[in-house]
């Protein structure tokens, strides 16, 4: 619209100028070398006019024919820019499809094409790599360290090629020379926290994810996660040595993360330790809402090293109102009232998980059986369920089962990778022996028939102790610790807890070869 507006705007005033011009008539006179030329105004406006199309015309065919070879080189060269463009494309999609000939000759045509462009040299490493040809592909990315654009791809490539032949002091070199030129390379200090990790530097693992956090590299929330990781991990290695500053770093760590369940039981034990019981409850308590965990609730049961196992209980069934349905309260409290010999209570928070019962319910059951009665058989068959039972939550990080928490996975080093969740399955479940014996070595002795050893269990010889039925089992050093290494075996048939059959003389496999050799003299 506007330009519409325009275009009569000016078309009008040339009118009026044309009109203006003819209004006003006169005569122009020149006189030449004996030549006397005399025309009107309007005339020689138009001859004026035609002059310098002319001219301007004439001055364009002369410049185009000057700058003819340029444009034709200029078009040659957008002819070779498309073309190689166009098998970059190629060969790209070549080296994600795996067609290793395409990409190599991909590689060399555009090399030809476009010379040491980026992407050209990326191609070319990358189809180096499909192939095999290391040494081709380490050459191509430290072409790319010389260009200050390609330096971070090049350090990136040659950190993997390190990585792929084992390499760890390149892998670390290169990785802390990405780190300095940009520090938002988030490879580069995931792969500095990893090394600093395996080498259980926290510090140094701690000061590079100060400078991600600077550089925006990870988010507020991953990186107060990683953070609150790292300071609970230099809290565990100065627990035995500076209890103190240990116990300043696990109260840091449980603020910054209150799901960070390590942490929170690190900073209640030393709370607990130093005589600040109330303060190691409340951050209990608080991890507790947010994560019930069985490390808060024995924590929180021994704050008070001389509280009898009523005190225990107590203090337990406290916590777990917060969270009365939840599997680990009712687990809790079975527990601690198993330790009070409230044989009753234990069994009716049991009583809920016994449809499919975990492996931790059926050892509860089992240490119940043979703590009130004595009954073996009963505490065989628990056991024996335990096999096949779903196997409880346990720490978890890249298929690796621990017994307690790390900082770090110690198969691929990365930071943060276990999690409370339940382990892969196995075809028969594992079997606690070292558990299966402590449960029936607290049982009354009762006289018993001899019964042959079973195959999978081994508890049938377990000795019992009058000793270990007068008195209650001691807090720590007799609970059974169900994170402890599985061993799998052949299940038995778990409605079967009996003795085995005996197995025939051995004679008797031999009475065909008997009969054919006669009668013995």
């Amino acid at each position: 619209m506007i330009r519409i507006v325009l275009f009569l705007v000016g078309t009008a005033v040339i009118a009026l100028g044309a009109a203006w011009i003819a209004d006003r008539p006169g005569e122009i006179v020149m006189t030449w070398q004996g030549w006397r030329i005399s025309t009107t105004v309007t005339v020689a406006a138009a001859a004026l006019l035609a002059a310098v199309v002319f001219a301007v015309t004439v001055w364009s065919l002369i410049r185009f024919v000057l700058r003819s070879p340029h444009r034709v080189a200029a078009l040659i060269r957008e002819r070779r820019k498309l073309r190689g463009w166009r098998t970059i494309s190629r060969g790209l999609i070549a080296v994600g499809t795996g067609n290793v000939m395409l990409a190599k000759r991909s590689a060399g045509e555009a090399r030809k094409l476009l010379g040491p462009e980026p992407l050209t040299l990326l191609l070319s490493a990358q189809a180096a790599q499909l192939g095999g040809e290391t040494k081709t592909a380490e050459a191509e990315f430290r072409i790319m360290l010389d260009h200050k654009e390609t330096r971070p791809l090049g350090l990136r490539g040659l950190y993997i090629e390190a990585r792929r032949r084992s390499d760890a002091a390149s892998a670390l070199a290169f990785a802390e020379q990405a780190m300095r030129a940009d520090p938002a390379l988030t490879w580069a200090g995931e792969a500095l926290i990893e090394f600093q990790c395996r080498a259980g530097d926290w510090i140094g693992a701690l000061q590079v994810l100060e400078r991600q956090i600077a550089a925006k590299a990870i988010g507020k929330a991953a990186g107060k996660r990683r953070r609150a990781v790292l300071i609970a991990a230099q809290a565990l290695a100065l627990e035995e040595t500076d209890p103190g500053r240990a116990r300043e770093l696990a109260t840091e760590a449980a603020r910054l993360a209150p799901d960070l369940v390590p942490a929170a039981a690190l900073a209640g034990r030393l709370h607990g330790a130093a005589g600040k019981l109330r303060k190691a409850a409340r951050m209990i308590e608080k991890a507790w809402a947010v994560s019930p965990h069985p490390e808060l609730a024995e924590v929180y049961a021994e704050l008070r090293p001389g509280d009898t196992a009523r005190d225990r209980l107590k203090r337990v069934k406290a916590l777990v109102e917060r969270t009365p349905g939840h599997i680990e309260s009712l687990l809790a409290v079975a527990r601690a009232a198993l330790d009070a010999h409230d044989f009753g209570q234990a069994r009716d928070r049991l009583a809920p998980l016994l449809g499919e019962p975990t492996q931790r319910a059926c050892l509860l059951m089992a240490e119940i059986e043979a703590t009130e009665h004595g009954d073996h058989g009963k505490a065989r068959e628990w056991t024996a369920r335990a096999v096949r039972a779903r196997r409880d939550p346990a720490w978890v990080a890249d298929g690796y089962v621990a017994e307690r928490w790390l900082p770090a996975s110690p198969l691929s080093g990365k930071l943060d990778a276990f999690g409370w969740s339940v382990p892969p399955s196995v075809v028969a479940g594992p079997v606690l022996e070292q558990v299966a014996e402590q449960v029936l070595a607290i049982a009354p002795s009762k006289p018993e028939p001899a019964q042959a050893p079973r195959k999978t269990l081994s508890i049938a010889e377990a000795p019992t102790s009058p000793k270990a039925a007068g008195s209650a089992p001691t807090r720590r050093a007799a609970r059974p610790r169900v994170m402890v290494e599985p061993v799998v075996a052949e299940p038995p048939l778990p409605d079967d807890p009996g003795p085995e059959p005996e197995l025939a003389p051995p004679r008797k496999r031999f009475r065909l070869l008997d009969w054919l050799a006669g009668p013995s003299p």
